[in-house]
């Protein structure tokens, strides 16, 4: 490879210079921040950077996103400790969806068939209530169907069919997933009452 005559192509970040310049010196600093622990504040600035954020969303501390304009979240998600979503590409997450500790999200990849080790990105698309367990990795282009789970530290570069739970390097399916019997996917405990979500 001759990285000495790399470039991004026509990649672009996607936002000017000053607000790239604002996240990366004010707004990421604050979201990952241990000592700011309120999720409405941090929901709150993810959203003046662009970010497409819904209700309840719950953040904790740790959390790392590369660019916020270029998010998309449901109602009621769970973003673990210290979360990595590198998102040089477009990264959305159905409502109910937890992201537990160290999971990586990764959009960007490289062609290590070009000489000049080209960038290459693509989205990634997680579904409704869906569980990405601690330390797991996705790389660019994953699609993940309504209530896929991908298991402790599994690592996924192909997309996961809905309701089934994949586990390994390379992330294989090992079983269905099924809900205990009483209860309904398309409803959601409120801790009072059920209601349809």
């Amino acid at each position: 490879m001759r990285l000495d005559r790399y470039t991004v192509g026509n990649y672009s970040p996607g936002a000017p210079l000053w607000q790239q310049l604002a996240w990366y010196y004010l707004g990421s600093p604050l979201v990952s921040s241990y000592w700011l622990i309120s999720s409405n504040i941090k929901c709150w600035l993810l959203r003046c950077f662009g970010a497409q954020i819904g209700s309840g969303v719950r953040i904790k501390p740790g959390l790392k996103v590369k660019f916020p304009w270029r998010l998309v979240v449901g109602e009621f998600v769970w973003l673990g400790e210290n979360c990595w979503i590198d998102n040089v590409a477009m990264v959305t997450i159905g409502s109910h969806t937890c992201l537990s500790q160290d999971v990586y999200l990764c959009t960007g990849n490289h062609n290590w068939s070009s000489p000049t080790f080209d960038l290459q990105d693509a989205p990634i698309q997680i579904g409704e209530c869906c569980w990405l367990a601690a330390r797991a990795t996705v790389g660019p282009g994953v699609e993940f169907g309504r209530g896929a789970v991908l298991c402790l530290g599994s690592v996924t570069g192909r997309s996961l069919a809905p309701m089934t739970i994949y586990a390994g390097n390379p992330a294989q399916p090992i079983k269905e997933r099924k809900l205990h019997p009483d209860s309904d996917p398309d409803r959601v405990d409120t801790g009072n009452s059920l209601t349809t979500s």
